[in-house]
């Protein structure tokens, strides 16, 4: 085999797996089997390993007493058998449904094969006699069965049972269980105990006849399941040709992963379909991994947990293309991507925000929010967020006391944008000129800046980020208030803050748990609402457009920003990335680094909210690497004796915190070593 591209999904610990609602006829399997075989191949050709079809689909499910007929009993196994033979050569593996006699007694199943054989035979748990439903009349329940393994289509001891795990050695992680219909409505299905044992993803043959709002159940129902059970969730429902004597069919296809719905067929389409979804299994395993609770649970429930039997399914993935995600992924993962939910959950982040603020200062009785502001991004947003605390409050915007602290590199833009926001917002006002006190301390170092030598080096920049930051905690201190610490996540995550006497440290932080990208979407969303008026929201909209600096390095052109945060740091929509798909899932950089190029290589992509209209991104792999590889130096190695020391500050998404008492508890002096030599696994080039 040729060397594994590493543009191939299932290189980075995905597989494809499809939903197929095929047309049929009722007590047909000769022409079923055909419509089974031709979506099967379709599958294969988009190379699918996992295809699923809906309950007794080889048969129809609503043959009701011609079940007890004999002639039907043999199509429909001879049916099984034409499929069997049809997967010989085909990479994809089939979960087909049937009736099956055994030992006297009819079983409702779903037969698993691959490559010409019949791997095992999961007969229906639950069998629902309610309502429009009589399947007590036709067919045993499982608990009936008495045997482990039967003969069928020609091989003999073939696995047979509700207790079946089947593993894909050649995908790890890959381990699929099967149940049936009504075996998911259950309070207990068996699905959770499969995957208590190891399976991460679970399938279910339905036939589920249509009523009003039964759709948006089963889309509950099913994600539900996925994401108590930390799993994808495959459901494929009966459709066209079912007999419409008492029952309608919608033809209704899911694929849900830890509650996230990945797919799903158009509802009462006139014809075959087959939708395909790539699992994140390593998404899975992490999470459960990380989820304590999801092993205590095994423990608990070991005697249910510990009876299954593993069937091997020789299934290779093609690992010798390039196979890209069909999944989307988010290019800006902390940002709202639903518009219909986006204003809520916008409102629900600054409500975090306001009411840990709110708290701290009411616990500490103090009198001023004290505030730097520097017309940047995150001065601004955390601004903002004590604008919306006092008003909680019912205190006057008054009370936020917004110090300007202008220092060698201040641009008149940002020095504009700090004194309009301010005017507009109603705060008490503050100027304080740095320069005098920076030079005393230069001088007193020696430091060749004070004598007129342009030497701009770590200590002169850091030397302004202490003297503004110890400017705030004395004023602090003279009126009773607390220092309201700006910096963001992205930059506590990148060791992109003065250490100490600087912009790390404040009494309480509202951004620290807030990344960047997410800070230009709340400020934009802020401005376009109206909510502080119109001059607020036009000097709002001028911050979004400056360039991201610490303004601690003097230049040449006055009128913006000389230093660039990104040139050093990287993209921060592109670190920002790195940063959730690190912290939240700990995946390998290889893996990030594929996610990234997913996202982030097609320009012609759709846009994010908070970036201007026509404006269009993109990164090629070199690049992400690039700045991969300094997103992992600065987070591993260099950054964390930093984020050890930060002040309090409220969780605000489920993409985690770095909290060194909360999500984030990691050694100062650890090395990225393990992290930049997996990095290199990543190509330099898409050629």
């Amino acid at each position: 085999m040729a060397a594994t591209p590493f543009f191939n999904l299932y290189r980075h610990g995905f597989v494809r797996i499809g939903v197929a609602v095929p047309t049929l006829r009722v007590a047909d399997p000769a022409y079923n089997a055909a419509r089974t075989i031709e979506l099967l191949h379709d599958a294969d050709v988009r190379r699918v390993a996992l295809t699923l079809f809906p309950e007794l689909g080889l048969s129809a499910y609503t043959c009701d007493d011609l079940f007890h007929q004999q002639a039907l009993l043999d199509a429909a196994l001879a049916a099984l058998d034409t499929v069997r033979a049809a997967t010989e050569g085909l990479r994809t593996c089939a979960v087909v449904g049937l009736p099956l006699r055994i030992q006297d007694r009819l079983f409702n199943c779903a037969a698993v094969v691959h490559s010409g054989r019949v791997l095992g035979v999961v007969p229906k748990t639950y069998l629902p006699n309610y309502r429009e439903f009589y399947e007590r009349r036709q067919f045993a329940p499982a608990a009936e069965a008495t045997v482990e393994s039967i003969d069928l289509a020609g091989y003999v001891g073939v696995p047979f049972g509700t207790d079946l795990l089947f593993r894909v050695p050649a995908q790890p992680h890959f381990t699929f269980h099967v149940e049936i219909c009504e075996d998911a409505w259950v309070p207990v299905p068996p699905s959770s105990f499969a995957a208590l044992a190891g399976a991460t993803v679970l399938l279910n043959l339905s036939a589920s006849n249509i009523t009003t709002g039964k759709g948006d159940y089963r889309r509950e129902l099913v994600g539900n399941q996925s994401a108590r059970c930390i799993a994808a969730y495959a459901y494929s429902a009966a459709g066209p040709g079912e007999s419409t004597t008492d029952m309608a069919w919608d033809g209704h296809g899911l694929v849900y992963e830890n509650g996230n719905r990945l797919a799903e067929t158009e509802r009462f389409h006139d014809g075959a379909q087959l939708i395909v979804a790539d699992i994140d299994l390593d998404r899975l395993v992490q999470e459960r991994m990380r989820q304590g609770t999801f092993g205590q649970c095994a423990e608990v429930l070991r005697d249910g947990v510990a009876g299954f039997r593993a069937v091997e399914v020789s299934l290779e993935p093609p690992l010798d293309e390039t196979l890209p995600l069909v999944r989307e992924y988010e290019r800006f993962p902390y940002v709202p991507a639903n518009p219909a939910t986006r204003e809520a959950r916008c409102n629900e982040i600054f409500d975090i925000q306001v009411q840990g603020l709110v708290t701290r200062m009411r616990f500490t009785g103090s009198r001023k929010a004290v505030i730097g502001v520097s017309g940047g991004l995150d001065s601004t947003h955390a601004l903002l967020v004590c604008l919306r605390a006092m008003a909680l409050m019912q205190r006057p915007p008054s009370d936020i006391l917004a110090v300007m602290m202008p220092g060698f590199a201040t641009s008149e833009r940002t020095r504009r944008q700090a004194e309009d926001l301010v005017t507009a917002l109603g705060c008490e006002a503050l100027t304080i000129d740095i320069r005098p006190s920076c030079l005393q301390m230069l001088q007193d170092l020696g430091h060749p800046y004070a004598e007129g030598k342009p030497m701009y080096d770590v200590t002169f920049e850091n030397v302004q980020a202490g003297e503004r930051t110890s400017h705030l905690f004395r004023l602090a201190n003279q009126r009773q208030g607390i220092v309201i610490g700006t910096g963001d996540l992205s930059e506590f995550a990148l060791g992109w803050a003065t250490y100490g006497v600087g912009d790390q440290m404040s009494h309480y932080g509202v951004n620290a748990s807030v990344p960047k990208t997410l800070i230009q979407h709340l400020i934009r969303w802020v401005a376009e609402s109206g909510a502080v008026g119109a001059d607020a929201s036009r000097t709002l909209i001028d911050v979004l457009g400056t360039t991201i600096s610490p303004e601690l390095v003097p230049g040449d052109a006055p009128s913006g920003p000389a230093q660039s945060s990104e040139a050093t740091v990287g993209p921060y929509e592109l670190q920002d990335f790195h940063l959730y798909y690190t912290l939240r899932y700990g995946y390998r950089p290889s893996k990030v680094a594929f996610l990234a190029w997913s996202a982030w290589h097609d320009v012609a992509r759709g846009q994010w909210p908070g970036i201007e209209p026509g404006e269009r991104h993109a990164y090629d792999i070199g690049a992400i690497k690039q700045w991969l590889g300094v997103f992992l130096e600065r987070f591993f190695e260099r950054s964390q004796f930093k984020r050890s020391a930060m002040p309090n500050a409220p969780k605000v998404g489920s993409g985690g915190s770095l909290s060194p008492r909360g999500d984030w508890r990691a050694p100062s002096d650890a090395r990225a070593a393990p992290w930049l030599a997996e990095l290199r696994a990543v190509p330099d080039s898409e050629a």
